[in-house]
């Protein structure tokens, strides 16, 4: 029989992170023992705040915080020790151009490698589950129309890509060729969650990077929208997609696309419309030419990431993960009406 949740500890990296902070609430309210990865212990306090705000005040009982950081070898094997499963979400995602693209790719590639392989080290740890990206499927490829549509057997081309979907690519194959190559004592299972643009409820005033879009929308930061969409997930979506790749047995060894259709800016600003108008808050539809968005870009640094994304989709066939994992989305509407209405709460939105 297998050990009940309150037997199991789990590991999760990056703990304060927007996808890892909704996980280890989810696992302590399914009665999960959990263990989160910090970088900067001076942020446990509020990390356990927002624990007790959101799964209840006993929860924080069965919630530790270890310290480690991905570029250093110090804490994993203690990190690892004793957990059953292992959810490595901590990677860099940047709210501007890094200096130089190994600012990203050492992080991510080296981190998911000193995670696994304290994972194999372990002697307790069955399966890992990385927090993977599209950004490892569909870059640098021709994405300029719908016709093409991508799949877990697509990879970026690392190449065309630019740093920060760079360095979820290499990090991901870093992670399959080591597993692959290790000897049989050592073996552990993995898989690879690979979602779009995050969005749905934020649980803190420091939201991280995916809220940028809908919150400058919010905010009316542009005078209509740029031609820029991506494949869209809710937060608690992608969460749901890490409990079940954790144990559901057919998930071993795969990776899934997790995302639903893309979404434009302009979707995006018309779901704030429907749910927000009344609020008084309704921004411009209307498309902004790609100039007015490069020169935009010139002072804003996240509007520079993005960039690359003028004129191109993202069109995913996410078939396999509501098959295999049973996983079922919400809609864009939902999780821009949860993004809203939380960043509304924490006052990020100057005119809610």
């Amino acid at each position: 029989m297998s050990p009940s949740p309150a037997e199991t500890k789990i590991l999760v990296t990056g703990a304060t992170g927007f996808i890892a902070l909704r996980l280890i609430i989810d696992l302590l309210e399914a009665g999960y023992q959990v263990r989160g990865t910090v970088r900067t212990p001076s942020r446990e306090t509020k990390l356990r705040e927002v624990i007790a705000k959101n799964a209840g005040a006993d929860a924080n009982a069965r919630f530790e915080i270890v310290k480690v950081d991905l570029l250093n070898d110090e804490g994993w094997p203690e990190a690892v020790a004793g957990c059953t499963y292992v959810h490595h979400v901590a990677s860099p995602l940047p709210a501007g151009p890094p200096k130089h693209e190994d600012d990203l790719i050492r992080p991510a590639r080296e981190g998911a490698l000193r995670c696994l392989k304290a994972a194999s080290e372990s002697g307790s740890v069955k399966r890992v589950v990385m927090t993977s990206s599209l950004a490892a499927v569909v870059y640098g490829h021709d994405r300029s129309d719908t016709s093409r549509v991508f799949d877990e057997n697509d990879w970026s081309i690392p190449e065309g890509c630019p740093p920060y979907e760079k360095s979820k690519t290499l990090a991901e194959r870093a992670a399959w060729e080591f597993v692959k190559a290790l000897p049989e004592d050592k073996k552990i299972e993995l898989v690879a969650i690979n979602p779009g643009l995050v969005l749905g409820p934020v649980l803190e005033e420091d939201y991280g990077t995916s809220g940028e879009a809908v919150l400058k929308l919010m905010n009316k930061e542009y005078p209509g929208c740029p031609k820029i969409g991506w494949s869209v997930v809710d937060v608690r979506d992608v969460s749901a997609a890490h409990i079940s790749a954790m144990t559901t047995p057919e998930a071993s060894g795969e990776r899934f696309c997790c995302g639903i259709e893309h979404a434009s800016f302009r979707d995006i600003a018309e779901s704030i419309n429907r749910n927000f108008a009344d609020k008084g808050i309704k921004v411009a539809t209307r498309p902004l030419p790609d100039f007015l968005i490069r020169l935009l870009a010139i002072f804003d640094k996240t509007t520079r990431i993005v960039l690359h994304e003028l004129g191109q989709f993202q069109t995913i066939d996410n078939s396999k993960i509501k098959r295999v994992l049973k996983w079922e989305p919400r809609s864009l509407d939902e999780m821009v009406k949860a993004m809203g209405e939380t960043m509304i709460a924490f006052g990020l939105v100057k005119n809610g």
